[in-house]
């Protein structure tokens, strides 16, 4: 069998067993990675769910908030997050139709588009975060060692060792620690995603005659948007 022969049916740095780029498979395999811890983080979230579920708060008593307003909307915000990171997903799926095109302004369009929505969705994390950290005026009373001996404070909001929400702090401990990674990946999207709007701007991918960059980047921007989905519903709806 010649070289020429076995670098065209072998990988050969060109095209993988599975007819795909190299780049495709490898992002593929770091979303299954992915994909598994945060799949531990929601088994893990059940897991103490049930275990403290006598005390386990409802998330429609504690996101009752609204910008603006001293309204009481269950799950409203949160919901408009959703919508605001699903929309984004849309706007990345023309993105990734455009660059097949090889519409250059189409893929600039619809990439600034998606990284706005990304803003929104952080910015609104971020307020998320201040009201859950900061409470509400009344706060809930918890038992607290306070220099040897056990005391009642009146505690306001949550941090990783006391909580008004809830007697046991796993709750907060697992809206920090599952919403703050998710946050991280949605942060992470974002940045690649001006740096893949700077090169198409710039002209990059028409000088390489592709665009599969953004065909990557739009996988992993429907993976972070697909995580909060299964977010929203398993700590937040249930």
């Amino acid at each position: 069998m010649s070289h020429a022969t076995s670098k065209s049916q072998g990988w050969g740095g060109l095209t993988s067993p599975f007819g795909t780029s190299h780049g495709k498979l490898f992002m593929w395999f770091f979303l299954i990675s992915d994909a598994l811890t945060f799949s531990g983080l929601l088994v893990a979230l059940g897991f103490f769910r049930h275990k403290y579920a006598d005390v386990w708060p409802v998330s429609t008593d504690v996101f009752t908030h609204f910008p603006f307003t001293h309204a009481h909307l269950p799950l409203l915000y949160v919901g408009w997050m959703t919508f605001d990171l699903i929309l984004s997903s849309v706007t990345m799926v023309l993105a990734v139709e455009a660059g097949q095109r090889k519409d250059k302004k189409g893929v600039v369009l619809w990439l600034g588009l998606t990284i706005i929505g990304g803003a929104i969705f952080l910015l609104s994390q971020v307020w998320e975060w201040a009201i859950f950290i900061q409470g509400s005026e009344a706060g809930a009373i918890r038992t607290m060692l306070v220099d040897g001996k056990w005391t009642e404070q009146v505690i306001h909001g949550a941090n990783l060792l006391y909580s008004e929400y809830s007697v046991t702090p796993h709750y907060a401990n697992f809206f920090f620690c599952v919403t703050g990674f998710h946050g991280f990946h949605v942060l992470s999207g974002v940045v690649i995603n001006i740096i893949t709007f700077i090169m198409a701007y710039q002209g990059v991918f028409e000088k390489r005659g592709h665009y599969e960059f953004v065909e990557k980047v739009g996988l992993y921007w429907h993976f972070v948007d697909l995580v909060w989905v299964f977010v929203f519903t398993f700590f937040y709806l249930l």
